[in-house]
């Protein structure tokens, strides 16, 4: 009769062979663990598009003026009001003390706000122009800032001088 397996064969060496599987589970947990970091960096790296311009499928789309647009330039004498397409510009200087006249500037903005072209919208943009020798102190900035905000301008937008809608020449 012949040999039985895990017993010595003709040659003499050993049939019965045991397979070392745990390097095999280590490789596979790794793998697993990869499998499950990759899936959620996949979900993450989304970015959702809304696509805008016109389709096919919308309505024709007419054509509206933008609105009126509020620019403030605050310079280091003097403070610059303009709004956009009506070509209106307000200057306010400083006061006998040498400093921005803040009341007036407030009182300024009041009557932007009570008008037509602001009474339901809340957004102006406001900068600043500092040239050596005549700097803006950062204060002035946020001064202008808290009195728009007060006044009603909820969305002040800080804007590089050269960028405003309005400058004045």
């Amino acid at each position: 009769m012949g040999a039985a397996v895990g017993t010595e064969g003709g040659g003499g060496r050993n049939v019965n062979v045991d397979l070392n599987i745990v390097p095999f589970i280590d490789l596979l947990s790794c793998l697993t663990a990869f499998l499950l970091v990759s899936a959620v960096w996949v979900n993450i790296a989304q970015i959702n598009i809304q696509p805008k311009g016109k389709s096919r499928d919308a309505p024709p789309v007419t054509e509206v003026d933008p609105p009126v647009q509020l620019s403030v330039l605050l310079s280091a004498d003097k403070i610059w009001l303009g709004l956009s397409r009506v070509g209106d510009y307000q200057e306010i200087a400083k006061n006998a003390e040498g400093k921005h006249d803040w009341v007036k500037f407030e009182n300024t903005l009041k009557d932007h706000k009570a008008s037509a072209y602001f009474t339901d919208r809340g957004e102006m943009e406001l900068a600043a122009e500092s040239i050596p020798g005549s700097e803006v102190k950062y204060q002035d900035l946020i001064q202008a800032m808290d009195i728009a905000i007060k006044v009603g301008f909820n969305d002040v937008g800080l804007s590089d001088p050269g960028g405003l809608t309005v400058r004045p020449n």
